[in-house]
């Protein structure tokens, strides 16, 4: 795969040479002269570097998205999900014709319901009910068993990642064995899958001429992982942590206490906690975007470039913006797209929704969705 050009100045041709790579996945030993994939599991990342043309013609840097809502699951978390999985198979607490069980915003339990029924397993998914009813449609055709719950705060025992992992345990009392809690926000298999594989094709795709990496958390195995492995290779990249308005993470990284101010309508991202994932994140610069900064921003980047997607990855795109901005022009971005704009329609492009919470809606919105 080859990072996509700019389709209007021609492409990275004769001004950044070094990004025009091409990123291969290795040829299937059991096909020979072939090239297919022979499973989910295999199709997982990969994804390409998509040059963002207007915010890098406002900022003067290279603004780059990893695309991930090409994973075969639709978002990053496919990732995660996969890293989880190898885990646990490999620790044996996950067995042949066992019952995955999760508490997720959606994303995981998508990417943990298709790569478990390729191999064999089912999904139970504990998800909050306030999450965009595309995800939630979007499990249950995975396969996935929804149990939807009240949205409360962590520390109340009715959150759905305990409720998971009661579940789990219900399960394995009954029938030892039977069961796996895959437990992403605490497990750390999430952020050392991102070192070993989001991290490497970043800093192969930019060979390794990226100079900043920015992104929001929600386990923070994303951000803590890439940012881990692309200190490790240049120790002068610079990592930053775009955080929703809501969430307490920027303010604990800034002033060093969980203080959440605000509220988003994005789905996924910021929390009022400090997970084992994001722990010890090498992060260098942290900021609480509002939503009337990162949605238009998405709106624009579907109207100009053609890239639906989610609101997740607007805060991300403001984050990169500011990054690029604070680094200086001639530098070299990269953020993460995590998700497809469709997951969440209802929100992201209903003028009505946008009008209550105070957000801008562009005049083509409008025409799309007359009122």
């Amino acid at each position: 795969m080859t990072i996509c050009p700019d389709n209007r100045s021609g492409g990275l041709d004769g001004r950044l040479p070094h990004l025009a790579l091409t990123f291969r996945r290795p040829l299937n030993p059991t096909l020979p002269h072939m090239s297919a994939i022979p499973d989910l599991s295999t199709a997982v990342g990969h994804t390409p570097l998509l040059r963002l043309r207007q915010a890098s013609a406002l900022t003067g840097c290279e603004i780059l998205g990893k695309a991930e809502f090409l994973n075969p699951g639709g978002s990053i978390k496919d990732r995660t999900a996969l890293g989880l999985i190898v885990d646990a198979e490999k620790r044996g607490l996950l067995r042949p014709g066992g019952t995955i069980v999760e508490g997720t915003a959606g994303n995981t339990g998508i990417g943990l319901a298709l790569i478990g029924a390729s191999r064999g397993y089912r999904a139970v998914i504990f998800m909050p009910d306030t999450q965009s009813r595309e995800k939630i449609d979007a499990l249950r055709v995975a396969g996935a068993e929804v149990r939807l719950v009240p949205a409360v705060p962590f520390k109340d025992p009715r959150h759905y990642v305990h409720l998971a992992r009661a579940y789990g345990e219900s399960l394995n009392e009954a029938a030892p064995g039977s069961a796996w809690f895959g437990n992403q926000f605490d497990n750390t298999a999430n952020r050392d899958w991102h070192e070993a594989t989001t991290a490497a094709e970043i800093w192969e795709q930019t060979s390794g001429r990226v100079d900043g990496f920015v992104c929001s958390a929600g386990t923070g195995g994303t951000l803590a992982g890439v940012g881990r492995a692309l200190k490790s290779r240049k120790p002068a990249v610079q990592i930053a942590l775009s955080d929703p308005a809501g969430s307490a993470l920027a303010n604990y990284i800034n002033h060093g206490e969980l203080v959440a101010e605000g509220s988003s309508i994005s789905e996924g991202i910021g929390s009022s906690r400090v997970t084992a994932n994001f722990q010890d994140a090498p992060i260098d610069l942290a900021w609480s975007i509002p939503d009337q900064e990162s949605v238009p921003l998405l709106h624009e980047l579907l109207r100009e470039e053609g890239w639906c997607v989610g609101g997740s990855s607007g805060v991300n795109l403001a984050g990169a913006i500011r990054l690029a901005k604070a680094l200086g022009p001639g530098h070299t971005i990269v953020t993460v797209l995590s998700d497809a704009g469709t997951r969440y329609q209802a929100k992201l492009f209903n003028p009505a929704f946008l009008r209550e919470k105070g957000i801008p809606v562009p005049g083509w919105l409008d025409r799309a969705f007359p009122s």
